[in-house]
């Protein structure tokens, strides 16, 4: 049987503080883990082998902090013991210890999460990668880049967190896509047996709110449509491609970015949606062609002239040319006094309010997109014959002649 005990170990200087250390027995064998946590020896209770403090002390949340903590290593402690004693083979005090540092450098929240993103990008999951990249950048920022413990992730940790983006001003539903991701590798961690689920996110919003309505009326669309922008080509070519995305019924930028030559056959562009994986066939009409011909053929694989040359990195340069599209588009706002943010998902948005208007059913796409579930609207559209969807689509451009 294996004894873990904790201790405290005085500094050499009185006045400074002394260190918390881990004292484990097996087999008459003494091994020490020294742990970070530091107190003054008047917070230390050498009966009851425990941190204390008082009432009114300043140094009260610190503490108790502390004693969580120590709590949460003995705990840690004993599951590796009961493991180890499980598998059935002999062990030592110090395998205890090389295992507790093993899961020190390996579950803390960072090095989980950066084993994640690896994974994600083996398996081709390159979108995934980068929120989970984006979201553990976030809370290396937060932690102002001091590492923690996956068990270590409490509910209070977890509420500061989220305090921490409202005071910086960032919207609730870009807090949730934050809190959602480190709760998707929380639970990773607990199938996985690593952490036992304390339920950090209990009090923290993981919801997604209705978003102000980012629809543009046809008449505003037309505007868009008849700027003269000719001698703006950056502005010109913002303005292509917010088209291109209305006229495909609301094609994704990312979508419109990796659409191959080979997706447009016999007058249809046949693709497969990035974010959800179903296919969608859209008639290619004349107003799209036009946009089209605008520009020189692509010397890469790629339809559109977003990813134009091979040998680029082609997520690099989808990012950096939507950025400088949804950059101009704000300009193209100012010209027809749009008072919303101009993006390329307001096309999008824009699309789906014309296509409502025009007959295609609430149950296929709802005004703006409002759907508290996509997924379900993207079901009932690969679900349509695409011949109806089509006509809509028709009867939406002829609108804008």
């Amino acid at each position: 049987m294996t004894s873990i005990k904790v201790k405290f170990r005085p500094s050499t200087v009185a006045a400074n503080e002394g260190t918390i250390y881990y004292q484990i027995i097996r087999e008459r064998k003494v091994r020490q883990l020294l742990s970070n946590y530091k107190v003054f020896p008047y917070e230390w209770d050498d009966n009851r082998s425990m941190v204390v403090t008082s009432q009114h002390s300043e140094r009260k949340p610190f503490i108790l902090s502390i004693r969580e903590r120590i709590r949460w290593d003995v705990e840690r402690l004993t599951k590796i013991d009961r493991k180890l004693d499980a598998d059935g083979l002999a062990y030592t005090a110090d395998d205890v210890i090389d295992e507790f540092n093993r899961y020190s450098r390996e579950y803390s929240l960072f090095n989980f999460m950066e084993s994640i993103i690896i994974k994600l990008k083996q398996n081709g999951k390159t979108r995934t990668s980068e929120t989970y990249f984006v979201t553990l950048n976030s809370f290396k920022k937060f932690r102002n880049g001091e590492d923690i413990m996956l068990d270590s992730l409490t509910s209070e940790v977890m509420e500061a967190y989220e305090a921490w983006h409202k005071q910086r001003g960032i919207a609730p539903n870009t807090i949730s896509f934050y809190t959602r991701i480190l709760r998707a590798v929380y639970n990773r961690a607990v199938e996985q047996d690593i952490i036992e689920n304390r339920n950090p996110f209990r009090h923290v919003y993981t919801g997604v709110d209705k978003t102000v309505k980012r629809a543009l009326p046809l008449a505003t669309i037309k505007k868009i449509k008849a700027l003269d922008l000719s001698l703006t080509p950056s502005l010109d070519f913002a303005r292509d491609m917010f088209m291109l995305s209305f006229y495909l019924r609301g094609m994704s930028f990312i979508d419109m970015a990796f659409l191959k030559k080979t997706d447009l056959r016999n007058g249809y562009v046949s693709y497969r949606r990035r974010k959800t994986g179903q296919q969608l066939i859209i008639e290619w009409t004349i107003e799209m062609q036009m946009i089209l011909d605008k520009y020189p053929e692509n010397a890469s694989d790629y339809l559109l002239p977003i990813i134009r040359n091979p040998y680029t990195n082609e997520r690099c340069t989808y990012r950096n040319v939507g950025y400088n599209i949804n950059r101009n588009l704000k300009r193209i706002a100012e010209m027809v006094g749009v008072q919303i943010p101009l993006t390329l998902y307001v096309a999008r948005h824009s699309w789906a309010s014309a296509a409502k208007a025009k007959g295609i059913p609430v149950s296929v796409i709802s005004e703006g997109m409002g759907h508290d579930s996509e997924t379900t609207t993207q079901i009932y559209l690969a679900s349509l014959d695409t011949s109806v969807v089509d006509k809509a689509n028709s009867l939406i451009l002829k609108c804008l002649k």
